[in-house]
């Protein structure tokens, strides 16, 4: 079941998600923040490079597509949520805002068709736009599937002095099921030190420690009698009183009010509740970090998987960005489904999951699988070819200018020709069908101008008799250990068939790796 698919979200969920076949939905959407995120990666000297790679540009237009997404919802079938998004836009009008509420009100509504139910959904959004997410969420699961807003803490403070307006630390999970026979396992905080000195704890001679809970009903709910000369509206029926006396579970206080006993754990803190301020997003100093601009921490997915999953159950997120909940859910024994746009995103989880869990086994889907393949993503989209191209020879990607801006570099292999200083190879991809003599002669001109040592040359049309001979004439990179050709061609049929450039010591450090689990989260799932 484990997957892996390149693509809109909106298209795999509608051609490759069956009704009611997941068990969980998270989803990190780009927030409408007029925001262009990059991935970092290491440069030879171990810190960021200033060779970042757009990774989307977390910005929303009204348009055609925004238009055809408030059509889709006008004739979904779901009148609420119909009505929900047309008074939106009477009150939006056309504006970037409304632009992203379509867009995602369109993938909601296949959302809630893919979940179980006995599913939940949990969406990751920040205040800029969490307060219309919801009412759309009510919309289309309903408002009584509300379960929480969940406030994360994501960092401890702001210190910079130009803030006009109290420091922005938190982002908003707002928790729906499709159903009241939703999945739901309590988990507990860590207890504190000093739990047992700020709570009324008592010592049963039974041995065991329980807390003294209220009788009362509240709200004034509960049945309305007379207990021990208070006349109040109870927790209990006098017959339900009279078994936990009975019991030894009733004790009274110095004004004879009824509490009642309640077991405690020692070991374990009060359930989870709506704010949680213990886990902070991953640093530049933090292990688990990628490099991905919207990376959350392992622990915050897996709270969520635990809290509304089981083992093997199947998890479901349609932007995946960096691959953290499908970390979780491998972590964690469940089964998952990740989604996402781009195929530098699909490339950076595949590498996650190898190195975090050695001989996994996944599909994965929509990226090129033959030449035919290939040459379709190139023709519609370069940047997605060249960007997948690069995956292919582990390289890093490169993008040092805008799009557009060619500056003869598509990515960068760093190696160590003799286990000490790190060299690199320049990699530059052609993904048209007319390729010549005149840009293996460019790519060796960049080879030299980067004062680099090796020059990749990947085309997807075949080579010619004198690009092979231009090759040959920019000679030999030579090492104590052996030479090299400086330049190299290597065709994509040639990288399907398993050939790969001839490079000394490839420097697998400049990606940044995610830790290898434990031994026993690497055993493979039953299914």
């Amino acid at each position: 079941m484990n997957r892996l698919y390149y693509g809109d979200n909106l298209d795999v969920l509608r051609g490759c998600i069956d009704d009611e076949s997941v068990d969980l939905i998270y989803l990190d959407p780009p927030f409408n923040s007029q925001a262009t995120y990059n991935v970092l990666f290491k440069s030879t000297a171990g810190e960021n490079s200033r060779a970042q790679i757009e990774a989307f540009g977390d910005t929303w237009h009204w348009g055609d597509e925004a238009e055809l997404a408030f059509d889709g919802v006008m004739s979904s079938g779901s009148t609420d949520a119909a009505e929900m998004l047309r008074a939106m836009r009477s009150f939006l009008k056309e504006n970037d805002m409304m632009a992203y509420l379509c867009m995602m009100s369109i993938r909601l509504l296949e959302l809630h068709r893919v979940l179980r139910a006995t599913g939940s959904i949990y969406l990751h959004c920040d205040p800029t736009a969490s307060h219309y997410l919801k009412i759309l969420i009510d919309g289309i699961f309903g408002k009584e599937s509300f379960r929480n807003e969940i406030i994360w803490r994501r960092t401890r403070a702001h210190n910079d002095t130009k803030l006009t307006r109290f420091g922005a630390i938190h982002d908003t999970v707002l928790y729906y099921s499709k159903s009241d026979k939703r999945i739901f396992n309590r988990i507990h905080t860590a207890r504190s030190d000093e739990a047992p000195a700020t709570h009324d704890l008592y010592t049963h001679t039974d041995g065991n420690v329980y807390r003294k809970g209220d009788c009362r009903a509240p709200g004034g709910r509960g049945p309305r009698y007379e207990w021990n000369g208070h006349i109040q509206h109870w927790r209990f029926t006098e017959d339900e009183r009279r078994r936990l006396e009975n019991e030894g579970r009733i004790v009274y206080s110095r004004t004879g009010m009824p509490r009642v006993l309640r077991p405690v754990d020692l070991k374990k803190g009060p359930p989870l509740q709506d704010i949680w301020s213990d886990i902070d997003a991953p640093n530049s100093g933090s292990a688990e970090t990628l490099g991905y601009p919207t990376q959350k921490p392992l622990a915050l997915l897996s709270r969520i998987i635990e809290s509304s999953s089981n083992e093997g159950d199947i998890i479901l997120d349609p932007f995946c960005g960096c691959g953290t909940a499908i970390h979780a859910a491998q972590k964690l024994k469940r089964q998952w489904i990740g989604i996402d746009i781009t195929h530098l995103a699909i490339s950076l989880i595949e590498k996650r999951l190898k190195d975090a869990f050695p001989g996994i086994q996944y599909e994965v889907h929509g990226t090129p699988k033959d030449v035919e393949g290939a040459r379709d993503l190139a023709a519609r989209d370069k940047y997605q070819f060249q960007w997948w191209a690069v995956s292919l020879v582990n390289a890093v990607p490169f993008a040092g200018k805008k799009k557009g801006a060619d500056s003869g570099i598509d990515g960068l292999i760093y190696f160590k020709p003799e286990g000490r200083a790190t060299e690199k190879a320049i990699v530059s991809v052609k993904g048209g069908e007319n390729v010549n003599v005149s840009m293996v002669r460019d790519l060796a001109h960049v080879v030299d101008r980067e004062n680099a040592k090796i020059g990749v040359f990947i085309t997807l049309a075949d080579s010619t008799g004198p690009m092979r001979t231009e090759a040959v004439k920019a000679g030999y990179y030579e090492t104590l250990y052996g030479k090299y050709p400086k330049i190299q061609i290597l065709t994509i049929r040639e990288l399907f068939a398993g050939k790969q450039p001839d490079i000394p010591l490839v420097d697998a450090s400049a990606f940044k790796k995610a830790p290898k689990e434990s031994q026993g989260d690497q055993d493979p799932l039953p299914f």
